[in-house]
């Protein structure tokens, strides 16, 4: 099947066959591969684990793959991927560590007189936290004298989502879903304060100066333009440099404590004996059936998508709304070495499909491959805190993976309570004998764990066979 994703480059395009991933490249783009293999490039960044494998199939082997590839191109073979993710999902640490990738592969490529076509976001991909560049085909012959022809595109897929969280404390991630080629420099610019900001040397170099001469030579289109002058390999080594040593140094802006994230250590909604069971309930459950894939809905700080994940699941998606709980995570993912990936997700708003005839870039469900879900304190959240009626919560639930536990949380509890403080209840319908009628139209209640008498509860279910 071919994915509606690459069809943009006219080098190749990939495809897959039941569990197999292809890349179908022509005769140029094959060159570059040989070149970067030769140079000794491919064997230093796959040491690195900067980029993904791509192996040469024969051309016994590659007569049997069903194909729709023109003429003699070339077949290339990678992994599979864990799970595909967009920029516009990930939380800011991890769309820096992409953008630092992306700007280390340039760096050690020239080293090799080979440099990158683009600079697109989405040439890179997450295994759990750990970013890996997968667009072999970008890697062509480096010129003397060339410029970064994707510094535009660089700025505006990374730097100025970046910039958005470090400047002004906004999220990225609504807005780059709206923009899927990026945020323009035009409107950074226009939320930057004159002077400070403005001339600041490095937002000067790469954001307000570049946007001034575009303005310029927009307003002079009819003028003759004057050839550019070559630029040393130094000289761009300086540029990538300079721009990395930026990236780098960038945080998101301390705007005060989100909604939930102190939810885990300061939530008083358990006791530890509860909290414990609850930790092996997960346990557990995760021991019994062993998931290659999980996902964690409301995952939050990542801590029971971590319980999976000790006690033999082979890897997490996880996903929460809550930016700095999102951090919490990475930094989580990153110290214990966990294959957990922690993504950007309104739960009742979830990245649909979109771009070009809204399949270019995949909606949530339609990635969805789990072999089991959890979802711990969210239906409240869905079904109270957004209106959504309870048995579509649970619908929506259970449709995500074959098994899983959910998480019921009565209205007397008092985080409930609290959301119910400043609004009418209007919520009658919801209670457990609700959940549980609306769960067993879509899966067997396999088994169920009251955390405290009459209050939250824990229901491990198996999907209806459709």
């Amino acid at each position: 099947m071919r994915d509606p994703g690459s069809f943009r480059d006219p080098s190749g395009y990939i495809y897959s066959s039941g569990d197999r991933v292809f890349r179908a490249v022509n005769d140029e783009a094959y060159r570059n591969f040989l070149l970067l293999k030769s140079s000794g490039a491919y064997d230093d960044l796959i040491e690195k684990g900067w980029i993904i494998a791509a192996e040469t199939l024969s051309a016994d082997a590659a007569a049997n793959e069903p194909h729709d590839r023109p003429g003699d191109w070339h077949l290339l073979e990678h992994p599979r991927l864990p799970f595909v993710s967009y920029p516009y999902e990930w939380p800011f640490a991890l769309l820096k560590r992409a953008a630092l990738l992306h700007l280390d592969i340039h760096l050690r490529a020239l080293d090799f007189d080979l440099t990158l076509s683009d600079a697109s976001a989405y040439n890179i991909q997450f295994v759990g936290v750990r970013p890996v560049f997968i667009d072999i085909p970008s890697f062509v012959p480096y010129r003397n004298g060339d410029y970064w022809t994707g510094q535009r595109q660089f700025v505006e897929q990374f730097v100025n989502p970046l910039l958005l969280r470090a400047l002004f404390g906004i999220s990225h991630n609504a807005w780059y879903r709206g923009a899927l080629d990026g945020i323009p420099t035009s409107e950074i610019v226009a939320l930057i304060g004159w002077p400070k900001r403005w001339l600041a040397p490095d937002v000067l170099t790469n954001i307000t100066l570049p946007d001034l001469l575009q303005r310029r030579a927009r307003r002079r289109s009819d003028s003759p333009s004057r050839e550019a002058k070559p630029l040393p390999k130094a000289a761009l080594q300086m540029v990538l440099r300079r721009l990395r040593r930026w990236v780098a140094g960038l945080a998101p802006k301390d705007v005060g404590p989100t909604e939930w994230q102190q939810y885990e250590d300061a939530n008083t909604s358990y006791a530890d004996d509860e909290e414990n069971r609850k930790q092996d309930f997960i346990g557990r459950f995760s021991l019994e059936h062993a998931p290659l894939r999980a996902w964690d809905v409301g995952c939050n700080t990542g801590r029971y998508s971590q319980s999976m994940l000790q006690n033999q699941t082979r890897s997490v998606v996880g996903l929460d709304a809550d930016l700095n709980a999102l951090e919490s995570a990475v930094t989580r993912a990153t110290d214990a070495d966990l294959s957990f990936l922690p993504l950007f997700c309104d739960a009742a708003n979830p990245s649909p499909g979109q771009g070009w005839a809204e399949t270019e870039r995949s909606g949530l469900t339609s990635r969805r491959d789990a072999d089991a879900v959890i979802a711990l304190a969210i239906v409240h959240h869905l079904a109270i805190g957004r209106n959504v009626p309870l048995p579509s919560v649970v619908e929506w639930l259970v449709a995500l993976a074959p098994r899983g536990v959910i998480e019921f949380v009565p209205k007397s509890d008092l985080m409930i309570q609290r959301m119910l403080r400043l609004r009418h209840d209007i919520f009658d319908r919801y209670d457990s004998g609700q959940f549980e009628q609306a769960l067993s139209q879509n899966a067997r209640i396999v088994q169920r764990l009251e955390l405290t008498p009459g209050g939250r509860t824990l229901y491990e279910f198996e999907r209806l066979a459709s």
